[in-house]
């Protein structure tokens, strides 16, 4: 099935589960089974994450669409050989000597599990599970050694030939000479080996190669976990064996899809509905990479903004490249608050990433009354290093708020005072205002002393101090009125963006906003 299919539903997640819900309709099927799968040899990343919640939000949609069962299977390619040492690992030296073994059958470098596989699988499942998602674990290594997947190997013998011209194509001359999906583990050592298979005996299940140590020609059968398979066979035969109905891939991925779909076909099945999402960028546009230390960690992302906000990262388009840097975290967050405040009174709740964030039901006290922005810009102004500094303002502004009533607020709190430390006050930058600038600072300060906001009913203060400066920006000659708003921000504020500048004034105080102008002004007058 193609990535592009026209569908009626008016967001991503269910124009995919619709795509699935034809598929088991025509495959006579009641349960879909969804996977994502990994390679163990790291730990959990931000693209992890990203896969897994987006895997989840189709796997939601596909139930309210269509009201049938479905299983997530997080399957972990743990008979992979190991091809080098990571570097975030004691023991490096023990690891060296167990190069090219599959993952499962060398020790923990970290003496906790059974082996180096155990070991990142645990951590895998207990970075699914710290973000609530619900699936079931798959070790390849289980599958294979458990004869599980022994039918669909036999299958995979009797098709050798075919998937061998699927695959030699894409190969250069040297590797099409020596190439075969079969894997053999070597009996004595252990290691994974990448040899040319000499025979294929698919009534016995075994295959025929030359030990290329010794030289001695060595029968090995392919069940019981004594082989496995080459990375694109080996999707493909996961997919025929457990009968896949949905994954998704990085666009690094295509050419391995298309193979593998192929291969799939072959052995007799069609493959599952995929999805190919893009690559994350850069700030400077540029595809991240771990060589080049140029990414954005999920470790890193949970410093400074909430889980909710890097779903909501995920969650648009994800079929569209998206730069990953420090700078897109407030309006991520910012646009999960917005989303979590329009979501109640929606007239489709369903194309609200917020819906699908949290499972079709927000939580109690989700969102928050004030911005992340904002309290960025509070922060900033107020060189708040705590978080009770800026409890101090929201008290203020809001006499009831406290953790306890405000949770998501209180969490937006403690990361607002940790980006503005690393981010906004290293990048704080006053400019000196021009003439017409200066009029209307001196204008604004005064309007704010006389209280001169026209009041109307049912109006909040934070309404009736924009209205004062938006009055105000009209008065003097700024075209567009959006360099009003610019000036405000970067000479009051440092910054370039900013947040609606009533609500600042009334959160961070009249006075105080008062006292901001008028420093600012003479700031840059002894500076002139």
């Amino acid at each position: 099935m193609s990535d592009n299919t026209s569908t009626s539903q008016p967001s991503w997640p269910f124009r995919e589960a619709e795509r699935i819900a034809e598929r088991l309709k025509q495959k006579g099927k009641t349960e879909a089974l969804f996977e994502t799968g990994y390679g163990p040899s790291g730990l959990p990343h931000i693209g992890t994450f990203g896969e897994v919640a987006r895997t989840s939000w189709v796997r939601k949609a596909f139930t309210d669409l269509t009201g049938l069962k479905s299983r997530l299977l997080a399957f972990s390619d743990d008979m992979d050989g190991l091809r080098k040492v990571p570097d975030n690992v004691p023991n490096k030296e023990m690891l060296r000597q167990h190069l090219g073994k599959p993952l499962t059958r060398i020790p923990d470098p970290f003496g906790k599990f059974d082996s180096f596989g155990a070991h990142n699988n645990n951590m895998l499942q207990d970075f699914l599970r710290a973000f609530g998602f619900e699936f079931e674990f798959a070790s390849a290594s289980d599958y294979y050694e458990s004869g599980r997947f022994d039918d669909a190997l036999l299958h995979v013998l009797r098709h050798h030939e075919e998937i061998v011209e699927i695959i030699l194509p894409t190969l250069g001359k040297e590797r099409q000479a020596t190439y075969s999906p079969i894997l053999p583990i070597h009996p004595r050592t252990g290691i994974v080996m990448q040899v040319p298979i000499d025979k294929v005996d698919a009534d016995h299940g075994t295959v025929f190669w030359m030990d290329p140590e010794s030289g001695i020609k060595l029968e090995t059968s392919v069940l019981g976990g004594n082989a496995k398979l080459q990375w694109k066979a080996d999707w493909a035969m996961r997919w025929y064996a457990l009968d896949v109905d949905y994954e998704m891939s990085g666009k690094d991925l295509i050419d391995s899809v298309k193979l593998s779909s192929s291969i799939c076909r072959a052995l007799g099945k069609e493959p599952p509905v995929t999805l190919t999402y893009e690559l994350f960028l850069d700030e400077k546009g540029q595809k991240i990479s771990k060589s080049k230390g140029n990414g954005l960690s999920i470790e890193q992302w949970l410093t400074y903004a909430p889980k909710e906000s890097l779903a909501q990262f995920m969650y648009h388009a994800p079929q569209r490249a998206k730069r990953l840097f420090f700078d897109v975290i407030p309006r991520s967050t910012d646009d999960y608050i917005n989303n979590v405040a329009s979501l109640p009174t929606a007239a489709d709740k369903k194309v609200n990433p917020a819906w699908h964030i949290h499972g079709g039901e927000l939580p109690e006290h989700a969102g928050s009354p004030i911005s992340f922005t904002m309290l960025l810009n509070l922060a900033s102004v107020s060189n708040a290093d705590n978080a009770e500094m800026l409890w101090g303002f929201i008290r203020a502004y809001m006499p009831e708020a406290d953790a306890e009533n405000y949770p998501f607020l209180a969490e937006l709190v403690h990361y607002a005072v940790a980006y503005n430390r690393d981010f906004v006050a290293p990048k704080r930058h006053y400019r000196a205002p021009t003439d017409v600038e200066r009029a209307a600072l001196e204008d604004l300060a005064n309007g704010l002393r006389v209280g001169e906001q026209a009041a109307y009913p049912g109006e909040t203060e934070a309404e009736r101090l924009q209205n004062l400066v938006y009055a105000i920006g009209k008065r003097h000659p700024f075209s567009p009125l959006k360099a009003w708003f610019d000036c405000l921000y970067q000479v009051l504020l440092g910054t370039q963006e900013g947040p609606r500048f009533g609500g600042f004034i009334a959160l961070y105080g009249v006075k105080r906003t008062i006292a901001l102008i008028e420093t600012s002004l003479a700031r840059q007058e002894a500076a002139a």
